[in-house]
């Protein structure tokens, strides 16, 4: 194909594919989805309406979370008999909180060349509009629905010292943001950045207490992607070590967990 170096082997391409807005494909992309043997979407129905936009005939298969092992061999198969093969999600760049990982990482192991289609992405389409630093920023993925992996997470934006990223039900935003506000967050500013690139697209900004007294319980519709950062006006305050560890072994934190006293000792001195 056109650009694209052939080796004995087939490439696996992972190409990004538009995340609400379909004219958001990129040329290259539409190349390689023409030109590939195999396309590999996270649902081929979804997928469908996208192929069907663009008058892309090539043939699919579904490859998600639930089948990604096993269709790792067939898709081997494949490229080694010189195949190129795409692998795309339902929207966005596959593997960031997508399936995928697996089949690149075989790829990789096999001596199989694999290569990156960029374009579009909720995370950074966030980011830039949100008016919240950019650099540096971790990504943290979808937050779990319950148990110590939601804890954890929420604990971590809480305690963010740059911004972070993390995606959300949008019917469990309410409840998020009024769990980092109990977590001590409720200080940090935060962007609801909802139906990116979409007809409906929206931002809404404010601190996580505002949002929580103002909203309440309300649920919102629609893809949603959440973004955290310390408030501006949080003054920059340096403590020795010895005041640190002198209240660390204060009474009223003594008896908790050190990640809990940790946590409860940096809100006590504003570090």
């Amino acid at each position: 194909m056109s650009g694209c170096g052939r080796s004995p082997s087939g490439t696996l391409f992972i190409v990004a594919t538009p995340i609400g807005n379909l004219a958001d494909i990129t040329l290259r992309a539409l190349e390689v989805l023409r030109s590939v043997a195999l396309i590999l979407a996270e649902d081929t129905r979804t997928s469908a309406k996208l192929l069907a936009h663009y008058q892309v005939a090539t043939p699919t298969m579904a490859c998600h979370e639930h089948n990604e092992q096993a269709v790792i061999p067939k898709v081997l198969a494949r490229l080694r008999d010189g195949d190129d093969v795409a692998l795309i999600s339902d929207a966005g760049t596959p593997l960031v909180s997508d399936p995928g990982y697996r089949l690149v990482a075989a790829c990789v192991d096999a001596g199989i060349t694999v290569s990156p289609i960029p374009g579009a992405s909720s995370i950074t389409a966030g980011l830039c509009a949100s008016g919240l630093p950019p650099l540096p920023f971790t990504f943290l993925g979808f937050i779990p629905r319950s148990g110590s992996g939601r804890h954890s997470r929420i604990e971590a934006i809480a305690g963010c010292r740059h911004t972070v990223v993390v995606f959300e039900s949008a019917r469990r935003v309410a409840a998020t943001l009024r769990a980092v506000a109990s977590a001590g967050g409720g200080a940090l500013r935060v962007v609801i950045a909802r139906e990116l690139t979409k007809l409906h697209e929206s931002f809404v900004r404010g601190t996580v207490d505002g949002l929580v007294q103002q909203w309440g319980g309300q649920l919102l519709r629609g893809e949603v992607v959440l973004l955290f950062a310390p408030s501006e006006q949080a003054p920059s305050i340096s403590v020795d070590d010895e005041t640190i560890l002198a209240a660390l072994d204060g009474e009223a934190v003594r008896n908790y967990p050190p990640s809990k006293r940790a946590k409860l000792v940096a809100d006590r001195l504003g570090v």
